[in-house]
């Protein structure tokens, strides 16, 4: 492996010098596996990156792909169409809220979070509130790494390089350990921190906002679950001021919390949603971003006809290949019950499962909800918010992939896991904080 040419990919998120020196080569994924380059197998603890939640190396999916490449590999969709784009629409948005029935499609949840921001912002001028051109974002956000996304994502070290050119201002992040540690499912402690809302809307004037951006749960902010009742406030703060309300459901979409997205798990229904990850298993780039339909509705009647309603979109929307993906992976999800599994005995599980390591020293918080989990680690001084990565390594080399983020362990399995492999995931992990210092 130390012979492996590593120098022309600049890898992201990555310290590619430190990677490169001892690289963790990838070989192969079936299920909820993945096998090392050498044939170590490592259990997929984080579905790879929040995404591929019904398991590596459907077939189902595979076939779809090889079918539909060889049918009509590509077609523009700019002023033309293919079916399957059209079909697969459709198909989309009977899973989404009541009233979020049209989709536009990019290529990542970057793109997804680009996209629904400036259809706010076209909105609120086919309204006649041009003025309203801020948005609100939430520290530990994150909504991808494009310019608007790092504007309203309150993560630090994603915008202080770029700085922040979309005017955008942040609300408090809801964690809250010192009131709320080892909650099961949604913390009780917290629904006050809505009202941060208020504050920063009496600052700039609602008639600035254009619409305000959060994610349900914070997925890289190290899995921050809503207090309860609290997403529930923040949208009658919006319905109150007349701002739009989006949800980055990039990571908390298809089946994570236990329904087909978490603002239906929640029962709060935002005026749009953001859409990736799982929306194709992460067999193939896709993003989508689903519309109220008052707010398509306005676009499309304030512009002339046979006018553009929208200047915006990609090369790959609604590619056929990436639609034919995310076919054959909703035909997984609804055959298989996976997008309400994680409500069920599977999710209780994981939760008693987590929660058995809150005996430990090292441990002073775990965080869970559906198939997601986060164990917050006691950090020594020096390794304050490096913690989890430290951990992270430890983890792999146990034989579990699980991500550090700060002082944190975060998880969020495939849905097809088995209580017996979740069990193998705390029995590891058990042995990997207990040797932590």
């Amino acid at each position: 492996m130390s012979d492996m040419p590593t120098n022309a990919f600049w890898m992201p998120f990555t310290p590619n010098r430190t990677f490169k020196s001892a690289p963790r080569i990838v070989e192969r994924a079936e299920g909820i596996y993945l096998t090392e380059k050498g044939g170590r197998q490592i259990i997929d603890a984080t579905a790879g990156l929040w995404c591929s939640n019904a398991g590596h190396g459907r077939t189902e999916i595979a076939e779809a792909i090889y079918h539909q490449a060889k049918t009509l590999d590509y077609s523009s969709i700019f002023n033309f169409g293919h079916e399957l784009g059209f079909e697969y629409s459709e198909r989309l948005v009977k899973h989404t809220p009541d009233g979020l029935d049209h989709v536009f499609f990019g290529n990542s949840g970057s793109e997804a979070v680009e996209t629904a921001l400036k259809i706010a912002l076209q909105y609120q001028r086919a309204r006649g509130k041009g003025t309203r051109t801020m948005f609100i974002g939430r520290e530990k956000g994150y909504h991808g790494v494009n310019f608007g996304g790092i504007s309203v994502g309150g993560i630090a070290p994603n915008y202080q390089g770029f700085g922040q050119p979309v005017k955008a201002n942040h609300m408090r992040h809801t964690l809250d350990i010192e009131r709320n540690a080892f909650s099961r499912g949604l913390p009780e402690h917290g629904i006050e921190l809505a009202e941060d809302l208020e504050r920063l809307v009496a600052f700039h004037g609602a008639d600035q906002i254009a619409a305000v951006i959060v994610e349900p749960f914070a997925g890289a902010g190290g899995v921050v679950l809503p207090p309860k009742g609290y997403l529930k406030r923040l949208r009658e703060i919006c319905d109150k001021h007349d701002l739009l309300l989006i949800f980055d459901e990039v990571i908390s979409g298809w089946g994570r919390t236990g329904s087909a997205f978490a603002s239906i798990e929640f029962d709060v229904t935002p005026d749009m949603i953001t859409s990736a990850k799982g929306i194709t298993n992460a067999a193939v780039p896709l993003s989508a971003v689903f519309v109220k339909d008052e707010i398509h509705n306005t676009v499309m009647n304030s512009a002339a006809e046979g006018m553009v309603e929208f200047f915006h979109g990609y090369t790959y929307s609604a590619h056929p290949v990436a639609c034919a993906a995310g076919m054959a992976t909703l035909d997984i999800y609804e055959r298989e019950g996976l997008l309400t599994r994680a409500s069920g005995e599977i999710g209780q599980h994981w939760e008693n499962a987590l929660h058995s390591l809150a005996d430990m020293d090292n441990v002073i918080d775990v965080r869970n909800y559906g198939l997601v989990g986060a164990i917050e680690l006691r950090a020594p001084e020096n390794l304050k918010g490096k913690f989890g990565g430290k951990a992270s390594l430890m983890a792999w080399e146990s034989g579990v992939m699980a991500r550090g983020i700060g002082d944190a362990l975060c998880m969020s399995p495939p849905l097809i896991i088995e209580k017996h492999e979740i069990d193998a995931i705390v029995d590891k992990l058990r042995g990997v904080i207990g040797e932590l210092a």
